[in-house]
């Protein structure tokens, strides 16, 4: 068991909800950034989207005021990658997705074809296209692994939710009876991925995220102390409806400014 007395040595933190709201900086997330890189910190950027690059992403926050270095960006398509590279080494895959998945597969060596491949991954996409679902049913049904980046089942957008990644796999799921594997959050392998990419230790680790149900959770069953912001999904009230509890409830990361040595200081 973690103890909440061990020194913070690193940080992971999500990023929609939590230093970015409706592509708008969160006030006070460039100082905590900027605090961390200060005092040197090692911090990854986590994002269960799969549609963009993390080199897009960087591109999209820098936009909103944030520079985070291409590096510290991982997302649930770079996570998937590197599930598959350890996996199976130079696979196939048939792509349900964008170019933040597909890249991140061909820079493992990974050929995408439709003729008969190891995996079907699918990724985030704001066009589904019927045809290639309905080919990734025939080639799940035919024998390929399937594989999801993450369960999320909306997606926002400024006329509203969409559908996404969660909702098109239990589609699939309908129409071939196979479950896919998700690799992105809630599954604690993100994670622990995320950790290994910057060296760190669980032990010695803190997750900050805005939603119970996916980055709490996760940053719990990863071994990870874990703090939950309320400017994104979860409130202070629907923290009771969960069997499980963050480490910390913060209004915001701007509650962190002064105090990432020592996040948990009363």
């Amino acid at each position: 068991m973690t103890s909440i007395d061990e020194p913070i040595l690193s940080y992971l933190t999500d990023m929609d909800g939590v230093l970015v709201h409706e592509n708008h900086l969160v006030p006070g997330a460039d100082q905590f950034l900027a605090e961390l890189r200060d005092n040197e910190i090692p911090f990854l950027v986590l994002t269960n989207n799969s549609i963009y690059t993390a080199r897009d992403l960087q591109a999209r926050l820098k936009h909103t005021g944030l520079d985070i270095p291409v590096e510290s960006i991982w997302t649930s398509a770079l996570a998937t990658a590197t599930f598959l590279k350890e996996q199976r080494p130079d696979g196939t895959a048939y792509v349900v997705g964008e170019s933040g998945l597909t890249t991140a597969l061909h820079e493992i060596g990974y050929v995408l074809t439709d003729s008969n491949p190891d995996y079907v991954v699918l990724g985030e996409t704001r066009t589904y296209s019927f045809e290639a679902i309905t080919t990734a049913i025939r080639l799940i049904s035919a024998g390929a692994r399937f594989i999801a980046t993450n369960p999320d089942a909306t997606g926002p957008s400024r006329e509203g939710i969409l559908p996404a990644t969660g909702s098109v796999a239990a589609l699939i799921t309908r129409a071939t009876g196979k479950e896919p594997y998700y690799v992105g959050k809630p599954n604690p392998l993100m994670m622990r991925s995320a950790l290994r990419r910057i060296g760190a230790h669980s032990q010695s680790t803190v997750m900050i995220g805005d939603r119970m149900d996916t980055d709490v959770i996760s940053g719990l069953e990863a071994g990870m102390r874990t703090i939950l912001v309320t400017t994104g999904i979860s409130t202070m009230s629907t923290v009771e409806q969960y069997p499980y509890r963050p480490t910390a409830v913060l209004k915001s990361v701007a509650d962190l400014v002064g105090k990432t040595k020592d996040p948990f200081s009363v």
